[in-house]
């Protein structure tokens, strides 16, 4: 068959050389005269050139061994102006690096270059009392950022399912949504990123303020178009939020429930249906019982006012209670890093002959699910999470796929694509690819005014190539 552009087959076209020697030490000259700390060694570099492209039986080869040619840690704005102007002045491609856990290759130089560490900024700079509208730096960890949030009444809206490492700038940058976006959609929404502080890639850098619409071309932009020095975002109120374990026997009344626990008025963060297959595979948190590889889970976060209805209703649906325990005082691991793509990575770390889709499912969702079942049999494992979409309830898929090979995963993408399914590729390495798959120009013309040169994160705005 014939593969489409869908799978890369090589790295994309019109990449920057390499910094030459000549380049590499100027630059180092520059931002050792700066006091800043330089990474040069094998070992350093190396270990800062992974990210979770692994997932990708079709990433992997491509960015493996993939790493840039020299690295500097930051710790504030002050020193990424000067970093900026570094790169600006000697024309080295620059990529910035927050904790690495995402799984596209969005941090992983394709050029060589310089690749600037953000991890050393990492305060949380302001919350306001009246809004809990709060101003953070990109590089602290989300699970740090919501402990001080907390000590104000206030969490954050979204959360990735690496909740407990990633960052605030990695997650705007190369995410999209995750726990949370059941109530709340999708960070590039309008309304969660209201604003950011931002360095752009010139021999005379400029540090900006953006508001909400100024920063929306920076959301979910790989690093291509500005370096985050702080990030301004709405936050909800915090829940004492309770972990529910629901088992169903039939897929049918399981894929109900879902629906109808998604449309309901509890207030819920997250609503995560596995199919027994996929619940088989995974650990659970201390007390909850094994799955047994005949019934189906439904994972929910469902505030403290939800149990009644929970308690009662569960056996309406036609399914039991397997377990139960707030959020935070269970023992092992949390529910939360059962779902999203922390279901991937379990069954990977067992059986690494898997990998993973992610789908926006038609509605209703059933006819599908079916079409695809009766195509790809048990090559294809169901893992559904509720999501809102456009202020609509939908379901997201993040299928385990066996490993066919790329003619075999081009065709189910086909399928899939075929019944309707919305398809965000994760075995691609571009922002367009990875989302809607067209060019957003105010990404473009963003990068055209914060980075004339091109020098950030080559290769990944497939608009600018």
């Amino acid at each position: 068959m014939q593969i489409t552009t869908d799978l890369p087959g090589a790295l994309p076209p019109g990449l920057p050389d390499p910094a030459t020697a000549a380049q590499l030490e100027a630059l180092a000259l520059d931002l050792r005269a700066a006091g800043l700390p330089l990474l040069r060694s094998r070992g350093e570099l190396e270990s800062l050139a992974a990210d979770g492209f692994v997932y990708s039986p079709v990433l992997q080869p491509l960015l493996c061994g993939l790493r840039a040619q020299i690295g500097v840690r930051v710790t504030s704005a002050a020193e990424v102006l000067q970093v900026a102007a570094a790169c600006g002045r000697h024309r080295v491609s620059l990529t910035v690096r927050g904790a690495a856990t995402g799984n596209y290759g969005q941090c992983i130089p394709l050029a060589g270059g310089l690749l600037l560490e953000t991890s050393g900024l990492n305060r949380l700079r302001e919350v306001d009392a009246s809004s809990g509208v709060f101003t953070a730096e990109p590089g602290i960890v989300l699970a740090e950022l919501d402990r001080q949030l907390l000590s104000h009444g206030r969490e954050q809206r979204l959360l990735p399912s690496t909740v407990r490492t990633a960052s605030l700038g990695g997650y705007v940058a190369g995410g999209s949504g995750g726990i949370g976006s059941l109530r709340w959609g999708f960070l590039r929404d309008p309304g969660h990123l209201l604003g950011v502080e931002m360095v752009t890639v010139e021999p005379e850098p400029r540090l900006l303020q953006l508001d909400a619409r100024a920063a929306r071309p920076l959301n979910h932009a790989y690093g291509t178009n500005g370096i985050f020095t702080a990030l301004t975002m709405a936050s909800a109120p915090a829940v004492a939020w309770r972990q529910w374990v629901l088992e169903f026997e039939d897929w049918s009344a399981a894929l109900a429930a879902a629906q109808q626990l998604a449309a309901s008025a509890l207030e819920l963060k997250a609503l995560c249906l596995l199919e027994a297959a996929v619940a088989a595979r995974l650990p659970w948190p201390q007390g909850c019982p094994a799955a047994s590889g005949a019934a189906h889970r439904v994972l929910l976060l469902a505030a403290p006012d939800a149990t009644p209805a929970l308690e009662s209703w569960v056996l309406e649906l036609g399914g039991r209670l397997s377990w139960s325990a707030p959020q935070g005082q269970s023992r092992g691991i949390p529910l939360r890093e059962l779902t999203w793509n922390h279901t991937t990575l379990h069954v990977r770390s067992q059986e690494p002959g898997w990998t993973y889709l992610q789908l926006l499912l038609p509605q209703p969702e059933a006819p599908a699910l079916e079409a695809l079942r009766q195509r790809w049999g048990e090559d294809l494992l169901w893992h559904l999470e509720a999501v809102r979409s456009q202020g609509r309830q939908r379901f997201a898929c993040l299928p385990l796929v066996r490993w066919r090979g790329a003619s075999a995963l081009q065709e189910l993408i086909d399928q899939a694509r075929d019944l309707g399914c919305l398809l965000f590729n994760p075995h691609v390495i571009s922002v367009e690819d990875g989302g809607l798959g067209v060019v957003d120009a105010d990404q473009v013309e963003a990068k055209r005014a914060y980075d004339p040169a091109g020098l950030m994160n080559p290769g990944k705005l497939r608009g600018w190539i």
